[in-house]
């Protein structure tokens, strides 16, 4: 299945017209490198400091753009920085850090689809507060009404960072249930390609904190999720 010609001419020009734009606002920074700039030249020093600065930004610059340009043809929605919502109720608040307490204690394994429903249940009952939420990096709409709620993380995420990224997710749910309680969500972390290749991701990091089977895709996973299969190989 994968890309089709035209869906390959169209990512094309997403990427094309991305890189562009990241050309023509790139600034240097006026950082001197006396040793470095002798050792390898002017002309390399700069080339170095601006694939440093793409490789920064690759999230919105490459990854994010195509993935709603291969995103578009297979769902009704398809689009990045999307607020998942600014309210979510005080008991949804409250189960939310239950769940987080549980999982850092080992004493229960992450189970998502159970995580849904136990906010669910309580996503409009009590006081609801206004909360400032980080924006979805990816967001999906099927023509079935599942929505697919992204955030897009580094190859190699920090061990730290796993209890932050699971509570976004949940609150993602929150948020977006407060204001549609009957919808049918998933919010999952996408990492855009294995570093560790031809050898399976290293998921054991991961394990503990966040449901693999639904909060994490990765590469192929990923991709073909969004175009079919084949897409991954197609994209690169």
């Amino acid at each position: 299945m994968g890309l089709s010609s035209q869906e390959k001419i169209d990512v094309e020009k997403t990427l094309c017209k991305n890189l562009r734009k990241k050309f023509s606002s790139y600034k240097p920074e006026t950082i001197v490198m006396p040793f470095h700039t002798r050792l390898l030249g002017k002309d390399r020093m700069a080339l170095f400091s601006f694939i440093q600065s793409l490789n920064t930004t690759f999230g919105t610059t490459i990854f994010e753009p195509a993935a709603i340009a291969i995103a578009n043809k297979k769902f009704k929605k398809a689009e990045s920085h999307v607020s998942a919502g600014n309210i979510i109720s005080v008991e949804a608040q409250h189960v939310i850090q239950d769940i987080i307490d549980d999982l850092r204690s080992a004493n229960v394994q992450p189970h998502k689809c159970d995580e849904i429903e136990a906010i669910r249940d309580v996503c409009n009952i009590g006081d609801m507060k206004t909360v400032k939420l980080t924006n979805v990096d990816i967001f999906l709409e099927s023509y079935e009404d599942e929505v697919f709620l992204y955030d897009l993380k580094t190859a190699k995420p920090n061990i730290g960072d796993f209890q932050k990224y699971k509570q976004t997710l949940l609150e993602w749910v929150a948020a977006y249930l407060a204001k549609k309680p009957e919808a049918k969500i998933n919010t999952l972390i996408a990492i855009p390609y294995n570093p560790y290749e031809p050898k399976p991701y290293a998921r054991w990091t991961l394990r503990g904190m966040l449901d693999l089977d639904y909060e994490l895709q990765v590469a192929e996973c990923f991709w073909d999720f969004l175009g079919g299969e084949g897409t991954y190989t197609d994209l690169l």
